[in-house]
């Protein structure tokens, strides 16, 4: 069996870099000048780097644009935590990944985007480190719901770490089987998922030992109480919501621009959780417009 960065060597694509930061072996791309504004782009659970593949080269026509596959997904390495290596990944260690990539790359602040649970990691980011964000793109954000309001029971956690093998097993039997079902469900029009695409993503996330990878991740959710901690988040925000998102309801974004202290609301119509996919020219103009506003 190919080890893991075999793996990597196989599947990177041309503009593919690796760096290695906090414990992982981090795939990533960058694209512009080198120069600010730097915007680091934070893809949804089970997507990749690929998510961002139709709004990277135009949103770093004036800026300089960093995406990379969070742990766990896509070919950044998915090692078991131990004593002896440091990757970890709670939100909190996620978080701090992103200010440790920014370091490695020379970026002292930047622009957030975050689609989904990378919405999630994007605004946890800003409470944990806010001089380094400069503002917040949310994408249809799980701040209310979802990965940010879900947790492995305390009282639980040791039996289910000791049984970890066996249960990430369970887990990549059920995912294999609702994958398919669960990324269209990102879609307003499904048919704008071409079953090339939906193979590419599954490929992506499907990766060596990734049910494992994926297990540490679950074990770590826990409650994040944004509810609470929203209006200390003191950057400018950019809350974007797909017209017909049902992943994270539309009501919740709303919510979400009124609670944040500095923010706007774009929703972008005909289209649901992923706007950067089914609309991504209008995606592009909104977050080119509010960056404009930071610089």
């Amino acid at each position: 069996m190919d080890s893991f960065l075999d793996i990597q060597r196989k599947k990177a694509d041309a503009d593919s870099k690796f760096i290695d930061c906090n414990g992982f072996r981090v795939h990533y791309k960058r694209y512009g000048s080198g120069k600010p504004p730097f915007i680091v782009l934070l893809h949804g659970s089970f997507l990749s780097i690929r998510s961002w593949r139709d709004v990277a080269v135009p949103l770093a026509e004036n800026a300089t644009v960093l995406a990379f596959d969070r742990p766990a997904f896509g070919l950044t390495s998915r090692p078991v935590p131990s004593r002896s290596n440091a990757a970890r990944y709670s939100p909190e260690a996620q978080s701090d990944l992103v200010v440790a990539l920014m370091d490695k790359l020379g970026m002292d602040r930047a622009v957030i985007v975050g689609n989904s649970t990378g919405g999630t990691l994007a605004l946890l980011t800003a409470l944990r480190h806010p001089r380094r964000v400069q503002g917040l793109v949310l994408v249809g954000a799980m701040i209310y719901s979802g990965y940010a309001n879900s947790e492995v029971p305390a009282v639980m956690k040791p039996f289910m770490k000791a049984m970890s093998p066996v249960f990430s097993r369970l887990m990549k039997v059920i995912i294999t089987k609702l994958y398919d079902k669960n990324i269209r469900g990102f879609w307003h029009v499904k048919s704008r998922l071409s079953d090339e695409t939906l193979a590419a993503f599954r490929n992506d996330f499907m990766v060596g030992d990734w049910s494992r990878g994926f297990w540490e991740l679950f074990l770590e959710t826990h409650r994040l109480y944004f509810n609470r901690r929203v209006s200390s988040a003191w950057a400018p925000s950019l809350v974007v919501t797909g017209e017909h998102d049902l992943t994270v309801k539309t009501e919740e974004s709303f919510r979400l621009a009124r609670e944040l202290p500095r923010a706007e609301l774009l929703v972008i119509p005909d289209c649901a959780h992923l706007p950067q996919e089914e609309q991504p020219a209008a995606f592009v103009a909104g977050v080119k417009k509010f960056v404009e506003k930071l610089v």
